[in-house]
């Protein structure tokens, strides 16, 4: 039976980017999928990449902030090695402030002028207060499609279509993981599956669903905005080939991943309420995604107390942003390596049982 040094859980951007980081160390690794890799809350995910401190928990600013400045190099270095684009952007953020946010001491940004407005974005119709922040944006589809073909250029191997049911152990050591088929062998497995992450044996890892429903627009012209666009009713998200994502919900909804009509109604007309000319706009699709929430809304990363075992799920609205510290600190901790950085508040020994 083929034994491999790291099993990996779930082939969304956190699982593939952990992957290629292993890989970098020289280790054998199988990603284990329970569909089609790359194809649940990573594929109906935004992309923005938020470093804003009104709406970062304060517990992971830093790693927030920290892998905001690894994104260049990550995108890069993907699209080299795959020869696709990701469409990396760097025209920043207008973000409305709500009553909350005003005056609020742990917001730095830049107070945006109208003039400056009128003239960065015409189309954009509100005399409302905004600031700009100096935040990036990614299209994760693009971002997934060439992390895992960049990982199957470096020798990853993949299951797909057989999802974990348990991890198997002996004498308090990971031995591997048992599917609904089959079993594959290796003494350090990482639970990266997400909303599903709780549903493998023997821990009861404390995520859960998040449902978010989002459509894309098709804008009439490619240049109709530059930046991303951040309101307490919906955030609307330019690509660089011309579509709009407009989002999002957040709803507890089960595994539900259907799309009310209702819903995606009101996150078109709330669109339109700001950007007028999104009339002349084109639906192109609509779906739900289901992100991986946790009780304290913190991500979930480190050892567990089954030696071999180890958790890196729960990353809530943020698993793009955080694919690619999430990849450095805990390829350092699964080889044993000090990660360099306080992981105390995303132990998975937070939560009593797991």
């Amino acid at each position: 039976m083929k034994t491999w040094d790291v099993i990996i859980i779930g082939g969304g951007i956190i699982g593939l980017s952990l992957a290629l980081a292993l890989k970098k160390r020289s280790a054998s690794v199988l990603v284990v999928e329970r569909g089609e890799p790359g194809r649940e809350a990573s594929h109906a995910a935004g992309g923005m990449l938020v470093d804003c401190q009104l709406e970062t928990p304060p517990a992971f600013e830093a790693l927030a902030t920290a892998s905001a400045q690894l994104y260049p190099e990550f995108a890069h270095e993907l699209e080299v090695e795959s020869g696709m684009k990701v469409d990396l952007r760097d025209n920043g953020t207008i973000l409305f402030l709500s009553d909350d946010h005003k005056n609020q001491p742990r917001l730095k940004a830049a107070a945006v002028d109208p003039v400056f407005l009128r003239d960065r974005e015409p189309a954009l119709d509100t005399t409302e207060e905004v600031c700009y922040l100096e935040e990036r944006s990614i299209d994760p589809r693009a971002l997934t499609a060439a992390a895992l073909k960049t990982a199957k250029i470096r020798a990853v191997d993949f299951s797909s279509g057989d999802p974990v049911t348990s991890i198997a152990t002996a004498g308090g050591q990971v031995t591997g993981v048992t599917t609904g088929k089959t079993s594959f062998a290796a003494l350090r497995v990482v639970n990266c599956a997400g909303a599903w992450s709780g549903q493998i044996a023997p821990h009861t890892i404390p995520t859960r669903p998040v449902k978010g429903q989002m459509l894309c627009l098709v804008m009439p012209r490619r240049d109709l905005l530059k930046h991303v666009i951040r309101s307490p009713e919906v955030y609307l998200i330019p690509r660089s080939d011309g579509r709009l994502l407009v989002g999002a919900t957040v709803e507890e909804a089960g595994f539900d991943k259907r799309t009310d009509p209702a819903t995606i109604q009101g996150l078109h007309q709330a669109a339109l309420k700001l950007v007028p000319k999104l009339r002349d706009a084109r639906i192109l699709e609509d779906w739900a995604g289901l992100r991986p929430g946790t009780p304290d809304r913190l991500p979930i990363l480190g050892a567990t107390e089954t030696r071999g075992y180890y958790v890196a799920t729960g990353h809530f609205r943020d698993g793009i942003l955080l694919a690619p510290i999430t990849a450095e600190i805990m390829s350092k901790v699964v080889a044993d390596a000090d990660p360099q950085c306080d992981l105390t508040p995303f132990s998975p020994s937070r939560f009593s049982p797991y």
